[in-house]
Parts: structure tokens; sequence; C-alpha cells
């Protein structure tokens, strides 16, 4: 069995918030390569940003998560996504029509259950890195809702509460 959690969702629903909670726990945590791209490209020429050419940043996101993946494999206990690689092939998908969720079904897994932020508009806020409105950000929440069951992911969606709250229940959600 994987210990490679993902933990997904909403955008501004609170997933990186967890994974510092998880981090002061002592947990691994793997930051979301979409904020990581953005600051990236942002810095530079600025080619691969989701508003510019999505097509490109979901595929620099698809290599950045294997990559991660590859890295966390070798770390003993668990180690906590903030996004990952169905997280990106569910927006090369949206963005391209490519039908690539299905390839991801009995290869590079993360573990069964995957836990989804929900749509929390009280604390929704943009940034220079996440542009979108919060309508685009429960859009892509259903989106994700779907693409992991499709492809073999136990969902789990977290509750809104507060941050020791939200990690308690997500850790009582694994085995010992």
């Amino acid at each position: 069995m994987t210990k490679l959690v993902v933990i997904s969702g909403c955008s501004g629903g609170g997933k990186s918030t967890l994974l510092e909670e998880l981090s002061r726990r002592g947990y691994a945590t793997v930051e979301e390569p979409g904020r990581r791209i953005v600051r990236e490209e942002m810095a530079g020429q600025g080619a691969a940003l989701p508003w510019v050419d999505p097509a490109a940043f979901a595929r620099r996101a698809i290599a950045m998560a294997f990559s991660d993946q590859r890295l966390a494999e070798a770390q003993a206990g668990w180690t906590f996504f903030d996004r990952g690689l169905i997280d990106a092939a569910s927006a090369l998908q949206a963005t391209t029509g490519e039908a690539v969720l299905q390839t991801l079904r009995d290869q590079h897994r993360y573990h069964r259950t995957v836990f989804l932020t929900p749509p929390w508009p009280e604390i929704y806020v943009n940034d220079p890195e996440r542009r979108h409105g919060f309508e685009e950000a429960v859009c892509e929440y259903e989106r994700l809702t779907s693409a992991y069951p499709e492809i073999g992911y136990e969902v789990v969606i977290l509750p809104k509460t507060d941050v020791g709250a939200r990690a308690d229940f997500l850790l009582g959600r694994l085995p010992g």
C-alpha cells in the first residue's frame, strides 16, 4: 500500500493550510505543482501560466507531479500532496480533450483514499498565483469529484472546520 496521499478539491478550500498543519505535526508534504509553476513562470517569460496557455501549464504540472511522486516514494511514512498528477491530468483533459485520465487508472497510483476540500466561499481569496474566480474554482472541484472515482479512487470530503480538527479527521481516515 502506498503512503502517498493527495489532498485536492476546490481552489481556496484550505489545502495549503492543512498541509502546513500536517507538516507541523511532522509529516512530509509536497507543495502544489501549480503554485510552483506560476512562481517560476512569473519570474521568467511567463509562457506556461494557466491564464496564458492552460495546456502548457497542465503539461508542466504533470511532469512536476511525476517527479514529486518519484521523490516521495523513498519516504518511509505518509507523504501528503497538495494536488498531484490526477489534478494536472484532469486539467489537461478538460483543456484539450485528450483522454489522459484513463491512462492513470493502473499506474502512478497514490493512496486509494483522496481527500477533497469542498467549496468554501468564506475563506476563498485571490492572490497573484490564483487569479480565477470562485465560480471557476467550483467548476474545477466538480470536475475533480468525478475524475478521481472514475479511475478508482475513494473520495472523502473534508469537513469545513478549523485546521486542527480537519487534520485529525484526515489522519483518522488512514490506516494505523
